[in-house]
């Protein structure tokens, strides 16, 4: 958002707000939100985000907050608005690592240089990318030139990877690691080391191990025969997360993962995650909101083509309804 608020101020005006999309709330309402931070659609946005989470902090039963936002329709930006209430779900980290495990420097700047390209790509719109082989292989030509490194590196030393993972002090060296463990040709070990960082302390951490996580899913539903197990349990909890990026990263992957019938994931979704889907579903910026949506039309055990019908008829609700449906209990919290 600072960033944002600079390259605006450059332009001498301030950002206008596009959607503006909640997620957390139980008993607190966007309304009561709305009041107290005067936000609103199509207005600007004078304040800094420190002093909107401090305004929203004052309301009764909010323990947590987070506001982000997301750039960009020339001066517009979407903001999220994510509370945690006292009493409500949320995930459990690891305890931060005290070890001094650290990387070679030659592998941290590979992917420093990997990152760089991947961002000039995406300012060249283009941001394509392969799953099919458990692990993201770039379209872009100079971002994928960096990529056979990472799985020479996870081949041989895949236990210094693990250990970095999992007893570094550092959190940038376990996010490399979370990433490159990803490039691990026994994509069942890499699976084990990945579930286990999504409960990292450090949010890059987090999205690194479940974006790699997505890939080798897509591997698993292509080489059936391979018998890769991805327990849904450690996804389905950071649906529950405040910090946005970790709902994004795991409906994502869950998506990935119930392409192939997966019953244990879709009642595991079922028991535990309708309330957090439910808001995401409904967020006015659709292309977050469709992943979400996606994953409770499967849980209503729809086929995806009538799911998309739905989509792109304008008509979400009766998808939420019908998977909301399922739980009376949460049906009576929508």
């Amino acid at each position: 958002m600072a960033l944002m608020c600079l390259a605006c101020a450059a332009a001498a005006q301030a950002p206008r707000i596009g959607d503006i999309n909640y997620y957390g709330l139980r008993k607190v309402t966007a309304e009561k939100i709305q009041a107290v931070t005067r936000l609103r659609k199509g207005g600007t946005l004078t304040s800094s985000k420190g002093d909107i989470e401090d305004q929203i902090d004052k309301i009764s039963g909010v323990v947590l907050v987070r506001v982000e936002a997301l750039c960009c329709e020339g001066t517009s930006v979407d903001l999220f608005i994510g509370i945690e209430e006292k009493g409500a779900p949320h995930p459990a980290f690891h305890s931060p690592p005290g070890g001094n495990a650290t990387l070679p420097q030659e592998l941290l700047d590979t992917y420093a240089s990997f990152l760089t390209a991947v961002a000039r790509a995406a300012a060249r719109g283009n941001t394509t990318e392969d799953f099919t082989a458990g692990y993201s292989m770039m379209d872009d030509p100079e971002a994928r030139s960096y990529q056979p490194r990472f799985l020479t590196f996870a081949a041989d030393h895949f236990d210094w990877l693990r250990d970095v993972l999992r007893n570094s002090a550092d959190a940038s060296q376990r996010a490399v690691a979370a990433a490159v463990i990803g490039y691990g040709a026994d994509k069942q070990q890499a699976t084990g080391e990945l579930q286990y960082a999504i409960g990292d302390p450090d949010g890059a951490v987090r999205s690194n191990a479940m974006r790699a996580l997505a890939a080798i899913a897509v591997y698993a539903g292509k080489q059936p025969d391979r018998n890769i197990r991805i327990a849904p349990t450690w996804l389905v909890d950071m649906l529950h997360s405040i910090v946005l990026e970790d709902r994004l990263q795991a409906t994502r992957a869950l998506v990935v993962l119930t392409d192939s019938p997966n019953a244990g994931a879709l009642d595991l979704i079922r028991e535990r995650a309708l309330d957090s889907l439910k808001e995401m579903a409904r967020w006015t910026t659709l292309r977050y909101a469709l992943p979400a949506y996606l994953l409770l039309g499967r849980v209503a055990g729809m086929p995806d083509s009538e799911i998309h019908a739905q989509w792109e008829n304008g008509d979400r609700e009766s998808v939420i309804e019908k998977a909301l449906a399922l739980d009376p209990g949460k049906r009576a919290r929508q």
